[in-house]
């Protein structure tokens, strides 16, 4: 069974958006700046490890360039008195979330692309 949570780094200004699994392992990670909403991250387990499994080393770099990192720990459970707390999420809203951030990235990356061509 999937789960969805948030929680915010004040230090950092940073929200975090996770879909997890069984074991509490981040499957798909956002992150955006508080501030303002920049997305800084939207990275996918498997999609990591496919870059991983392509057999370059480059491969996983470019791709967390692109996308940001994946939390490799489990998380707690929501109720946990750790800090920041864990908020659950509905799974649409992490989905839509989860659309426009990759949306934003990739649109990101490709506008870098323009520019360094026409340098």
């Amino acid at each position: 069974m999937l789960t969805y949570v948030r929680w915010y780094w004040p230090d950092e200004d940073r929200w975090s958006y996770d879909e997890l699994d069984a074991d509490r392992c981040a499957l798909r990670h956002v992150e955006l700046r508080g501030s303002d909403g920049v997305v800084m991250a939207a990275a996918a387990l498997a999609e990591v490890l496919i870059a991983r499994d392509s057999g370059t080393p480059e491969a996983v770099t470019e791709y967390e360039q692109r996308y940001g990192t994946v939390p490799e720990a489990p998380f707690p459970l929501p109720d946990s008195a750790l800090e920041p707390a864990l908020e659950s999420l509905p799974s649409h809203e992490f989905e839509r979330l989860w659309r426009d951030a990759r949306r934003q990235l990739q649109q990101r990356t490709a506008a870098d692309s323009s520019v360094r061509e026409e340098q």
